[in-house]
């Protein structure tokens, strides 16, 4: 039978997990909420202009 406490302390997470989330997390992602904020200033600005 699996020692869930024993096999916890053998863990070690390897480098490359780590080096993939401190890229993903360094990284400027826009999301759905970027998008939307940029189209109503661009939406405002064309309607300013005319």
């Amino acid at each position: 039978m699996i020692k869930f406490e024993e096999e916890l302390k053998k863990f070690h997470p390897s480098l490359e997990v780590e080096d993939a989330e401190e890229a993903i997390y360094n990284q400027d992602l826009t999301d759905m909420a970027d998008l939307l904020v940029k189209m109503i200033k661009e939406s405002e600005s064309q309607e300013e202009a005319n």
